[in-house]
C-alpha cells in the first residue's frame, strides 16, 4: 500500500511539531517542508532528510496533503493555493483573521470534494473527549489559559492565538447561539491584547467566563463546569477530570457562630491520555484519504471563529478608547 505524501508549510516550533510526529505515523511520507527561513530548511533536512522549498507552490504534484502552519495573516492566500491546486489541508488555528477569507477556504474545498481541517488541537485531548460524556446540563462554564509573555507569536494576540481553544470546546459543549458578550481586556507586554476577560451568554441560559493571559508567571490551562448535581473540573495539561458531587451538608449551632459543613464525594474520571496533535493528525488523514467523517460540522468551525472576532473586535474598540 502506498503512503500518503505530505507537505508542512512553516517550519517554525508548531510546524517542526508537526514534522516530528508525521514522520513517526505508519502509512505516511514527509515528503516536502516550507519555510522562507534556510536555517529552518536545514535544521529538517539535516533531521529527517526531508527536501525543503521556500515557495509553497512547489509542493504542487509532490504532495496529496499539506499542513500550513504559518503566521495567520498568511493563512488565507497559502490555504486558498493550496486547495485550487487540488491539496487537503490542515491549517493551523486560526482559519483566517477575516470571517469572509474563511467561508471562502470552506466552499472551495466543498466545491473540490478536499478535506479543510483547522487544528483546535484541544479537542482531541483526552480530557476533553471524556468531558462530552460527563456534560449535559451546564450552567456556568469557567476557564483560564494563562501563561508568560513570549514574543514567539508576533501577529496575533491571545484572543486568537490561545483563547480561541476555549471558545471552540465551549461552543462545542454548551450547544446554544451566544446572545450577549462582554469583554476586558489590557495590553500589558506588546501593543496586542495580552489580557483578555470575556463573558458569554447563551441563548438556553448558561453563562461561561473565559480568561486569557499571556501576563502571568505560572500557566494555567484549566476549565471547570457547574452541573446542578455536580462540579467538573478539567486540566488540559494533565488531562486530568475530577467531578464533585454533593453529599451531605449541615449547620452547627454554638453560643458564639454558626458554622456551615458540606461533604462532597470527589471522582477521578479516568482518562484515555495520548498526543492531541498525534490524534488530530490522524483524524485529518483519515478524513483526507479514507473518506472519514470529520468531527466538527464546518458551522461549527466558523462559529468558534466568528465569536472569536467578536471577542477581539470589542478589546479593539474598548482600548480605543
Amino acid at each position: 500500500m502506498s503512503k500518503v505524501k505530505v507537505g508542512v508549510v512553516g517550519v517554525g516550533r508548531m510546524g517542526t511539531y508537526h514534522v516530528g510526529i508525521l514522520a513517526e505515523l505508519v502509512g505516511v511520507e514527509l515528503a516536502a517542508v516550507v519555510d522562507t527561513d534556510p536555517k529552518n530548511l536545514n535544521t529538517i533536512n539535516k533531521n529527517y532528510g526531508t527536501p525543503g522549498f521556500s515557495n509553497h507552490q512547489d509542493l504542487y504534484g509532490k504532495v496529496e496533503v499539506a499542513v500550513v502552519a504559518v503566521p495567520t495573516g498568511l493563512h488565507y492566500p497559502i490555504t486558498k493555493d493550496l486547495l485550487n491546486a487540488g491539496i487537503h489541508v490542515l491549517l493551523e488555528k486560526p482559519c483566517a483573521n477575516d470571517l469572509d477569507q474563511a467561508r471562502e477556504l470552506f466552499k472551495i474545498a466543498e466545491d473540490k470534494g478536499l478535506t479543510l481541517h483547522i487544528g483546535h488541537v484541544e479537542r482531541f485531548n483526552g480530557a476533553v473527549q471524556e468531558l462530552h460524556k460527563i456534560v449535559d446540563s451546564p450552567i456556568f462554564v469557567e476557564c483560564k489559559r494563562m501563561g508568560p509573555f513570549t514574543d514567539r507569536i508576533k501577529d496575533d494576540g491571545v484572543v486568537l492565538d490561545i483563547m480561541i481553544h476555549d471558545i471552540d470546546i465551549i461552543l462545542n459543549l454548551i450547544q446554544s447561539k451566544v446572545v450577549n458578550i462582554n469583554v476586558l481586556g489590557a495590553s500589558v507586554f506588546s501593543k496586542k491584547d495580552d489580557l483578555v476577560s470575556a463573558q458569554l451568554e447563551f441563548e438556553n441560559g448558561c453563562i461561561a467566563n473565559i480568561l486569557a493571559s499571556r501576563a502571568s508567571q505560572n500557566q494555567i490551562r484549566t476549565l471547570s463546569v457547574t452541573q446542578k448535581d455536580s462540579y467538573v473540573v478539567l486540566d488540559y495539561t494533565d488531562q486530568e477530570i475530577y467531578v464533585h458531587k454533593k453529599s451531605s451538608s449541615e449547620h452547627k449551632l454554638s453560643k458564639d457562630s454558626v458554622r456551615y459543613k458540606q461533604e462532597s464525594l470527589v471522582e477521578r474520571i479516568f482518562v484515555h491520555k495520548d498526543n492531541p496533535l498525534k490524534l488530530e493528525l490522524k483524524h485529518f488523514l483519515d478524513c483526507a484519504t479514507n473518506g472519514h467523517q470529520r468531527k466538527v460540522a464546518i458551522n461549527n468551525e466558523l462559529y468558534s471563529l466568528e465569536i472569536a472576532l467578536n471577542i477581539l473586535g470589542q478589546f479593539n474598540k474598548n482600548h480605543r478608547k
